[in-house]
């Protein structure tokens, strides 16, 4: 007999319950609900999700893996401490990858990435949701980087983005750095557009090392230095 007419749910997309739990815990981590260095007890989290310990811990073990928690002998997972060291190496290698992708990049840009990079930027800008901030200031660098044909570069430069997503949220919140960061973004694309890599990847470079210079200039010294 055959099956009657219906819309079935595709469940080869549907996230399993570590997924569904992982995406939730990574949103209470970046926009700050859970301190650095706080445990995350499987018990409580299992409880509030309906579920057994196992597929905690395996969004637990997936947030390890981002950089987002550490498993400690006798604590369980915490959130992650990025020192002050640390914080700087990040920095530090996102200048060498970026400055190197938009320098790939330029040449191949199209006018349909000018397009896509001035609705991110007119997106960003109208933006009222801080936790969308993050999300669209990646969006435009990986718009500018696409270009390069650079895919593995791409892909590790975005891990570092979403290690340091929650002080990037932090960041654009302080000193205007929502205005500072969209002005400097049209910057960018202007070098860009005009076909000039060199100042295109200098501007990148000042962008990222501003963005640096102005957590160093909020964060709490406690935050840095451990």
């Amino acid at each position: 007999m055959p099956l009657p007419k219906f819309n079935p749910p595709n469940l080869g997309i549907t996230p399993t319950a570590s997924e569904v739990i992982a995406t939730h815990l990574r949103e209470a981590i970046i926009s700050g609900h859970f301190d650095e260095d706080e445990p995350i007890r499987q018990d409580d989290v299992a409880k509030l999700f309906n579920v057994s310990k196992i597929p905690v811990r395996e969004a637990l073990k997936r947030l390890e893996a981002e950089g987002l928690v550490l498993f400690q002998r006798n604590k369980g997972a915490v959130v992650t401490r990025i020192s002050e060291p640390e914080l700087a190496q990040m920095f530090e290698v996102r200048v060498l990858l970026e400055v190197q992708a938009i320098r790939l990049a330029v040449p191949n840009m199209t006018a349909a990435t000018f397009a896509a990079a001035e609705r991110i930027c007119s997106a960003f800008l109208g933006e009222e949701d801080v936790g969308r901030w993050s999300e669209l200031n990646w969006q435009l660098h990986a718009c500018l980087y696409e270009p390069a044909q650079r895919p593995f570069m791409v892909n590790l430069i975005r891990s570092i983005h979403d290690k340091l997503e929650r002080y990037l949220r932090m960041q654009m919140s302080l000193s205007e750095g929502k205005q500072r960061a969209d002005q400097e973004h049209r910057e960018i694309i202007a070098a860009c557009r005009a076909g000039d890599a060199d100042h295109a990847a200098a501007l990148i470079a000042e962008h990222i090392n501003g963005v640096c210079q102005t957590l160093y200039a909020h964060l709490p010294k406690q935050n840095l230095t451990k």
